[in-house]
């Protein structure tokens, strides 16, 4: 598949730095002495939007079962902004969530507005989703997303409107002279169809990538926080920049699985002799658990720690693209009772598609697919970014409007009138996908339905006969555009969205497109605005998936009528696509005529209106004579690893969400530099680093975490401990910090 990029860099005194574009798209940014002038202002930010790490029902697979209780690694917002030094600007937010949500949107606009005046609105902010299935959820607006989350999640909500208003202020205070450069390339194994200045010496500051692969690499019986996938990707394409050139490495190399080298690899070792370095681990035994004041409960950060006080920190993201039918689990799907292909047509096994389940490159191991295919993705991003040359160049501009999905008039290329129709879902949208099968009797391809689910169907609401023609050949299951109790079901005001820097166009969708009809839309798109004297032949133009809000999927019309999970999930009926293909095309008219458009109607803001069914933490206790913090399973006495083993500590710890540790960390890796001195080395930012959290039954006070470290096959010989940070609740509801460490190991 096509992989663009898009590279930023900016500039000190007369130099200018630039950014690369990948088709699937990586946009990277740095600072280098290539330019006497800047095009552009450029600035980058990135922020913390991890959540609540128990208790919460993760985004996505909308499995009931799949709670959070730990994180894998962090998530975050990661924003730029292009803008001309006295003229227009976009913005540009990449989220590690499943998508991005309506509600969220109208929150940060406010908070921008309240900051800025008109300077960021909703014609030139795009906040889009990368899709991971293993964030948080609760933090929809509409009643069929947040249904099993137990309805809205107001911890999930604030840290994810908190984390993009921050990034973006960040960004817009870090602003400064730069150019933009692209470029365009291959990945073929990642995905599968499954139906105000810089300084010149600093080099690059970061990267922006577009590839269309679903963030379901973690399955749907995972309980640990990550960014799956393409979160993987970002963190490694900013620990390789931060090797190569913040600290200024040679010959940097990777640890097994491509993950760059960490803060270890320029920590000398304390002594080659192996029993001095036992000696010295054997002084350092587990300390008990102790109390802490807030600020210092919260370890430093690890990433970040090497860059230069007055650099900019890398920032990389990996966004989503028309992921629709595209899947990470590249081997294919398989029966796991037999070991078989499924069935082609209906991903099913003997009927049944609770039994067909995709195969990541990894199998059977989730983390290994994760880190494979977002290693394919960070690999292309630095090719890309290595080989950028073309340079963007021209106006930034953006068009914006709101149009009603339900009822929206269709004019076809055969003059025919169609038109869309209020929100349902189909009977296949039930079956699932082969990245996360549903249950019962639902299959993929179900064009017809059966009696005793519309049965049940009908107890909830029976669609009317206009309805049901309009959505055919899509049996409905669930009729949630005129569903409106206790609030609305579904949404059917969309935004839609263009951004332009020169002669690369964003196009913000609000849904999954498939790769078919994502073609369609860019090459509709392209039709308009190639040979414009403004934009010429040489148009870049890339699909940015699930953004500004959600409304599932958008699949071809004849996609539609064969009615697999995507096209039962096509909400608006059969005409979806060429709707939004008749939509956009008017704002790339306008775009190319400098026209404004009409706004249309508002989406609501139905935050009031939020009902929660999570229960809050109570309490948080321990055995009596344990304290939080006090080491249950320690490492072995005298212990020594090797690369590659896992290390693994379990404490007695409190509820997570009494504090996100928001830029904090949960849980670290130590290494004693000299005799007296630990040094952070690895934090919950890290791949090779698990922080799991358990309770030994649903209702009970007490709590356990256990730290796993994964030990780098690079990692430097020495001296290493582990800590555990966390926040516990009393029966009064006062917040007291703790931390605890492990003994001291050595890895040889």
């Amino acid at each position: 598949m096509e992989f663009p990029s898009l590279s930023m860099r900016a500039c000190k005194s007369k130099t200018m730095g630039g950014w690369t574009l990948l088709l699937p798209l990586v946009l990277l940014l740095w600072s280098s002495v290539v330019h006497s002038n800047s095009d552009y202002l450029i600035g980058l930010g990135s922020y913390d939007i991890t959540g609540p790490a128990a208790d919460v029902n993760m985004m996505g697979y909308a499995n009931a079962e799949q709670i959070a209780s730990g994180v894998h690694f962090r998530l975050r917002a990661r924003a730029f902004i292009v803008a001309e030094p006295n003229g227009n600007r976009v913005v540009f937010v990449n989220l590690d969530a499943c998508m991005a949500s309506q509600l969220v949107t109208i929150k940060v606009l406010e908070r921008l507005k309240a900051r800025y005046g008109d300077l960021y609105t909703e014609k030139n902010v795009a906040i889009s989703g990368i899709h991971t299935h293993a964030g948080p959820g609760g933090y929809l607006q509409y009643v069929v997303y947040i249904v099993t989350s137990l309805g809205f999640v107001r911890q999930s909500f604030d840290v994810i409107v908190d984390g993009i208003e921050k990034s973006i202020v960040e960004a817009h205070e870090n602003l400064h002279p730069g150019s933009i450069f692209v470029n365009k390339g291959e990945l073929l194994d990642a995905g599968v169809n499954r139906s105000p200045s810089i300084d010149a010496e600093w080099g690059p500051v970061g990267s922006f990538n577009w590839f269309a692969t679903h963030g379901t690499s973690m399955s749907r019986t995972n309980a640990l926080i990550s960014g799956d996938n393409k979160g993987a990707a970002a963190r490694f394409m900013e620990d390789w920049f931060e090797r190569k050139n913040a600290v200024k490495m040679d010959n940097v190399g990777f640890e097994d699985g491509g993950i760059p080298r960490r803060i270890s690899n320029i920590i000398p070792s304390l002594n080659d002799n192996h029993h001095e370095l036992l000696e010295i681990a054997a002084s350092f035994q587990s300390p008990p658990g102790r109390p802490v004041t807030k600020s210092s409960s919260i370890a430093r950060r690890v990433r970040g720690a090497l860059r230069q006080v007055d650099k900019p920190k890398f920032v990389s993201a990996f966004c989503q693209s028309n992921c629709g039918d595209v899947s990470p689990n590249v081997l294919g799907a398989f029966c796991i009772d037999t070991g078989l292909p499924c069935d082609f047509n209906h991903s099913t096994c003997g009927g049944k598609n609770e039994l067909c389940y995709g195969r990541g490159p990894g199998y059977p191991d989730e983390f290994e697919s994760t880190r494979i295919i977002g290693e394919r993705q960070f690999k292309k991003a630095v090719e890309l970014f290595s080989g950028a040359s073309e340079q963007i160049k021209g106006k930034v501009d953006s068009r914006h409007a709101y149009i009603d999905f339900s009822k929206l008039q269709v004019n076809l290329p055969n003059f025919k009138v169609v038109k869309t129709c209020p929100a349902a879902m189909g009977f296949a949208f039930a079956a699932g996908t082969t990245d996360g099968p549903g249950a019962f009797d639902f299959t993929q391809g179900d064009d017809q339905g059966n009696p005793f689910w519309k049965l049940v169907r009908n107890l909830i609401r029976t669609p009317g006969q206009e309805q049901i023609d309009c959505q055919k050949p899509k049996p409905i299951l669930l009729d949630t555009g005129e569903m409106k109790v206790p609030y609305d079901w579904a949404p059917s005001i969309l935004p839609i969205q263009i951004l332009r820097v020169g002669q690369f166009v964003i196009l913000s969708v609000p849904g999954e497109f498939t790769t078919m009809a994502g073609r369609r839309l860019r090459d509709a798109v392209k039709t308009v605005l190639s040979g414009h004297k403004d934009f010429g032949n040489n148009i870049h133009v890339v699909i940015a998936g699930l953004t500004n809000t959600y409304s599932q999927y958008v699949t071809t019309f004849e996609e539609y009528e064969v009615q697999r999970y995507e096209g039962a999930s096509t909400l608006f009926g059969p005409h979806t696509l060429s709707a939004y293909i008749q939509e956009f095309t008017k704002l790339a008219n306008a775009l190319i005529s400098g026209q404004p458009v009409e706004p249309g109607p508002q989406p609501p803001d139905l935050l009031d209106k939020q009902i929660s069914l999570l229960t809050p933490v109570v309490v948080d206790t321990t055995p009596l004579g344990s304290n939080f913090g006090d080491v249950i399973s320690d490492v072995p006495k005298n212990s020594t690893f090797k690369r590659g083993d896992m290390v693994s500590v379990t404490f007695w710890s409190a509820c997570p969400r009494n504090d996100l540790m928001t830029e904090g960390t949960f849980s670290l890796v130590e290494f004693l530099q000299g005799k007296e001195t630990w040094v952070p080395t690895y934090d919950d930012d890290d791949f090779c680093l698990r922080f799991k959290w358990s309770r030994p039954s649903k209702l009970s006070s007490r709590s356990k975490a256990t730290i796993e470290w994964r030990i780098p096959q690079d990692v430097a010989p020495g001296v290493y401990r582990i800590k555990h940070f966390g926040a516990a609740k009393s029966l009064l509801g006062s917040i007291r910090h703790f931390t605890g460490s492990s003994s001291a190991f050595v890895v040889a």
